[in-house]
């Protein structure tokens, strides 16, 4: 999970909790809320009232009958009120409780505010009566209002700490895609500040940039290291080939000493093509070619056939070139040939006898792929990791291997940025794929 969705959740739970927590005392004190509010309304019904008494309303109310009771349509709401004995004190006695009334033969539960007044040297009893089901209907309102909030609390809650969140992180993600994910090579890293007014992200983007300085120091000096030791190897190496070949012209040498300089000769040759292809991987990755040929993939496949013919019918392997289209693109035309020599030598090194090897090409919008197949021995996961190292041989019994091909097929690769990938399972067969951006010429 995400950062950004982490730190929400968080927010978002933590708030949660808060407002449930809230909502579960109001709907705890809902019982009192309401009772209070209709106790409330019942006083304001009693004062209204009062405000506006007479004798002479209190005598047409009372008119021709002892008692007086008014109640609305629904009968939820009602007034009582009846003359009592009269009493000579001049407080008035005001209570609530709940209980049952029947009015026009409806009975049912009232919270009822009862009042004893005087008024005129006469006493009465006033009720003010409003049905339980006010209080429950009142309580239901309250509660589907605090749910209510409650889920617009929350989602609004959601929103904002999402939006925020990915406000607050943008310069944090902008670091890990532009100062990590987009580097392949120390040497093309971007040094320029991503701008945040935080203070830990600051202090990230200055610690990635120093650590990939760093990073691109000693880069520089192991391919300076890796060229002039390359290159002062040569030198001595050329020599004493040349003499070891002098030696051999000359007639008194036995026919065990030149199988001994015969083995050195082949020894100092292998020697002499590792570091050459050292030298190539060095300047390759130095940028010390030019990408200004106009390179035909087609043509390029069929000069690596011809070259390769004899092997492939040393081991009487198949090879189909099915490419359907034309690609062109402006690269190295020597490096992108030796990029596909390697392959297709691999190819043909690690196959079986009577074994096959088909090229094919796919062209999209946006990009054209090239796939090599062959029916060799495979790669497990691990050695597919390895692949690309240096020096990295899988089968220690293939002399003519140094285990740099691919080496140099992956810088030259990353050279035309063309991404490369390996797809293969033991004994079952490798299928490398490249992946060209389609800028045609």
């Amino acid at each position: 999970m995400k950062l950004q969705f982490k730190l929400a959740l968080y927010n978002t739970l933590t708030k949660l909790a808060i407002i449930v927590f809230t909502g579960l005392l109001i709907l705890f004190s809902l019982e009192n809320i309401t009772y209070n509010h209709i106790s409330a309304r019942l006083k304001d019904k009693k004062n209204e009232l009062m405000k506006h008494l007479s004798s002479k309303e209190i005598s047409q109310i009372l008119n021709q009958q002892q008692t007086f009771t008014d109640y609305n349509i629904l009968k939820e709401e009602y007034i009582f009120l009846k003359p009592i004995p009269y009493r000579s004190s001049r407080q008035t006695d005001e209570s609530i409780s709940t209980a049952r009334r029947t009015i026009e033969q409806t009975t049912d539960t009232y919270l009822i505010l009862t009042y004893k007044f005087n008024f005129n040297n006469h006493s009465y009893l006033l009720e003010i009566g409003d049905t339980m089901d006010a209080m429950l209907q009142l309580k239901q309102t309250i509660k589907e209002f605090t749910l209510l909030m409650l889920f617009v609390a929350l989602s609004l809650t959601l929103v904002i700490d999402l939006v925020f969140t990915k406000y607050l992180l943008t310069p944090f993600y902008q670091i890990i895609d532009r100062k990590l994910i987009r580097v392949n090579d120390p040497m093309n890293f971007d040094y320029k500040k991503i701008k945040t007014t935080t203070q830990d992200f600051e202090l990230l983007d200055n610690s990635i940039s120093a650590l990939m300085n760093k990073i691109a120091d000693l880069f520089i000096l192991e391919k300076q290291f890796i060229a002039n030791v390359s290159h002062e190897l040569l030198t001595p190496i050329s020599i004493i080939s040349t003499r070891l070949e002098n030696v051999l012209v000359q007639e008194q040498l036995t026919e065990d000493s030149e199988n001994k300089i015969f083995a050195s000769l082949k020894t100092l040759n292998r020697l002499k093509s590792i570091i050459n292809s050292l030298l190539l991987i060095s300047r390759v990755e130095n940028l010390q070619f030019n990408k200004t040929d106009t390179v035909d993939l087609k043509q390029i496949i069929t000069e690596v056939y011809n070259e390769l013919e004899d092997r492939l019918e040393d081991k009487k392997i198949i090879f189909t070139n099915n490419i359907n289209h034309a690609y062109i693109l402006q690269g190295n035309q020597s490096l992108l040939h030796t990029l596909f020599f390697n392959l297709v030598n691999n190819a043909i090194k690690y196959n079986h006898v009577d074994g096959s090897i088909t090229i094919t090409d796919e062209m999209y919008t946006e990009q054209y792929i090239l796939q090599i197949n062959d029916t060799g021995m495979g790669m497990d996961d691990e050695e597919i990791e390895l692949a690309f190292n240096r020096f990295e041989k899988f089968d220690r019994q293939e002399k003519e291997s140094y285990g740099l091909g691919l080496a140099i097929v992956k810088s030259i690769t990353a050279f035309h940025n063309i991404r490369i990938t390996i797809q293969s399972a033991k004994n079952k067969g490798t299928t490398v794929k490249l992946i060209f951006s389609k800028e045609a010429v």
